[in-house]
């Protein structure tokens, strides 16, 4: 079993719920509630998955409440995910008729690949400002702040720092003309990798995994050291950074240990890591 989930997990289930996503895309489906419940259930076996092919065990272990504080910052990702898609909906009927660039008449899966490497590469350059800037880094910090990685991480992150993150791609993409369904299809797929993306699952995509941001390219980027972990920004694809130089791999990735912030003091509380990044400077 533990092979088959190894060689099959991500694949399988990404291969199985985009195309589920893309087919109700296509067939003019009403976003709520088919595809938040999709995305709800790529996200439990994601979980699931973890308790049978650990990567690391110790990290299936809560660390001082550390679970309930990633479910608030999960709930409140997903929230901003939410009012995003309805905010395209909202603006798309707000805008007026114009030549759009955006190719309607493509076949739905082109669309919703397109809108992810649209999406895509306002993430990286975004992900990138957010580790060279002391305040958008302070946001992020928190983000990196865990010392154990698993399918939670994916929606850590500081509501202010989601919203500067996403906000290049969503407006390019609206400003391309993309269709709310598209966005909102990619969105859900993009939930569902990212929680691959942290997960604590001992799962291997060969030769693909330098172009896809999976959980053995992405634990290097969550090193513990600051310098070590300015590579593999990609959220989804890691064409951006093998383009712009930021792309590494090697043939072990980090473990229980390896992880986390050299320098602490960002509170374990949510509210309180909500704060923070407004009250003190992150040394170094």
């Amino acid at each position: 079993m533990r092979a088959a989930i190894r060689y099959l997990a991500y694949p399988a289930i990404m291969g199985t719920f985009g195309a589920m996503i893309a087919t109700l895309a296509a067939r003019g489906a009403a976003y709520w509630p088919a595809f938040p419940m999709l995305v709800a259930a790529g996200l439990a076996l994601v979980a699931v998955l973890e308790r049978l092919a650990s990567f690391a065990p110790a990290w299936n272990r809560d660390r001082g409440g550390d679970t309930r504080v990633d479910v608030l910052h999960l709930l409140a990702s997903h929230a901003l995910i939410q009012a995003g898609i309805a905010s395209a909906y909202a603006l798309r009927g707000l805008l007026p008729e114009t030549p759009r660039l955006w190719p309607e008449q493509a076949p739905m899966w082109a669309q919703i690949l397109l809108a992810g490497l649209v999406m895509d590469l306002g993430l990286y350059l975004m992900h990138r400002a957010s580790h060279a800037n002391g305040f958008l880094w302070r946001l992020h910090a928190i983000h990196h702040m865990p010392e154990r990685l698993y399918w939670l991480n994916g929606g850590r992150r500081h509501p202010l720092s989601a919203l500067l993150l996403a906000g290049p791609g969503l407006l390019a993409l609206l400003a391309l003309g993309a269709t709310p369904i598209t966005v909102a299809a990619w969105m859900s797929i993009m939930s569902i990798h990212l929680a691959f993306q942290h997960a604590n699952l001992d799962y291997r995509l060969g030769p693909l995994r330098h172009l896809l941001g999976v959980a053995e390219m992405h634990r290097w980027h969550h090193k513990r050291e600051f310098e070590d972990a300015q590579v593999n920004f990609g959220e989804v694809f890691l064409i951006w950074d093998r383009l712009f130089g930021t792309h590494f791999d090697a043939p072990r990735s980090p473990a229980a240990g390896e992880i986390g912030l050299r320098d602490g003091g960002i509170p374990g509380t949510y509210f309180g890591q909500l704060l923070w990044p407004f009250r003190r400077r992150l040394p170094g």
